[in-house]
């Protein structure tokens, strides 16, 4: 029987479709890697990123797994002077996920949400379940029922020199 996890319990309460997909037997670590793994578009892959900003307020960032997060182009989405990445001793007990298990649905705390605008383009996108090894796929739509977010230019653009 497959796992289930917390993400995937309140998708089905909350009566939202999503596809499930593990790597869990797999030695892949980077989201590029699973995506190869599982046969995936990368684009279609997001990772997500927990920051704080200057204010002290936590925010969460989910973006394509062959993106950078630009600090400036995120904290301009939130409206903060700056932001800086969580350490990891801090994501587990800020958010009740392990760093490379985070999830942006189920947090211990509904945290501000900014979903690269990249996102859009992609007809579902494929985000961790919540436990490293386990992912959900869904449409943005659908994401929008369980979990408030806006859409933002939030990447590092490589072609800027």
């Amino acid at each position: 029987m497959e796992l289930k996890t917390n993400v995937m319990r309140i998708l089905e309460q909350k009566k939202v479709p999503y596809q499930s997909h593990c790597y869990a037997q797999t030695d892949a670590v980077s989201g590029v890697e699973v995506a190869k793994v599982l046969g995936q578009n990368p684009d279609q892959v997001f990772k997500t990123l927990v920051t704080s900003g200057a204010s002290g307020s936590y925010f969460v960032f989910v973006i394509p797994v062959t993106k950078e997060l630009d600090l400036k182009k995120a904290a301009k989405s939130v409206g903060e002077k700056s932001v800086k990445m969580l350490p990891s001793k801090e994501l587990l007990p800020m958010t009740g996920y392990i760093h490379g298990g985070c999830s942006p649905i189920g947090m211990k705390k509904a945290f501000r949400t900014v979903i690269d605008e990249s996102a859009a383009e992609q007809k579902t996108i494929i985000f961790s379940a919540g436990k490293i090894g386990y992912q959900v796929e869904l449409c943005l739509a659908d994401l929008g029922k369980i979990l408030r977010f806006s859409l933002g230019n939030l990447t590092m653009d490589h072609t800027e020199s």
